[in-house]
């Protein structure tokens, strides 16, 4: 997605070898008309699947997710990284280790929102090692639902997530995906 390429190289800042900030226009401070852009993207490219409702975490993916449940006319659920005491018991949960974090989540969903019948589409704002969404497919699965692909806006396309995932049959579709960094540039797949 050329707009969101853009948005990176333009507003993105390097951190280190592997690490590009978006936090000025994804997973911080957030630019509505960009996540409408991307909801968008998202409908476009999941047109021919079957969807009943998305599936992200918290925080980043939300509001991706709230913008492709727009477009698509479904309800989004997301996977909540702390117990409360509003969250019920029966939950579905498993534990996620977050790549940018350094640590483990366990992260849960309520089983009064994904049912057997359900067909999920996962979003995520990064694909880096594939954790998290691995992480929210363990769920789909306790739910019995079926994973009808996943969205990601930013895939690290030289980490090996997005290829293991592929290789299990998962339909993965990546708005950017970042090849690597040269002289302080990041370097997109064509």
């Amino acid at each position: 997605m050329k707009l969101l390429e853009d948005y990176i190289s333009e507003k993105g800042r390097l951190v280190g070898k592997d690490i590009v900030k978006v936090d000025s226009f994804l997973n911080h401070q957030v630019d509505p008309l960009l996540m409408q852009a991307m909801g968008k993207e998202i409908k476009r490219l999941f047109a021919d699947t079957e969807i009943t409702k998305i599936l992200t975490i918290e925080a980043s993916g939300i509001a991706i997710a709230v913008m492709a449940a727009l477009e698509l006319n479904v309800p989004m659920v997301f996977a909540k990284k702390n117990a409360t005491k509003n969250l019920s018991s029966d939950v579905y949960s498993t534990t996620i280790t977050s790549f940018t974090h350094g640590r483990d989540y366990d992260v849960r969903v309520a089983k009064d929102f994904l049912g057997k019948d359900d067909k999920i589409l996962i979003i995520d704002d990064f694909l880096a090692n594939g954790a998290a969404l691995q992480g929210l497919i363990e769920i789909v699965n306790q739910s019995g639902a079926s994973v009808a692909g996943c969205a990601i806006a930013i895939e690290k396309g030289f980490q090996d997530g997005g290829k293991k995932l592929r290789e299990k049959g998962y339909r993965i579709e990546s708005l950017a995906i970042i090849e690597g960094f040269a002289d302080n540039k990041v370097l997109f797949k064509k």
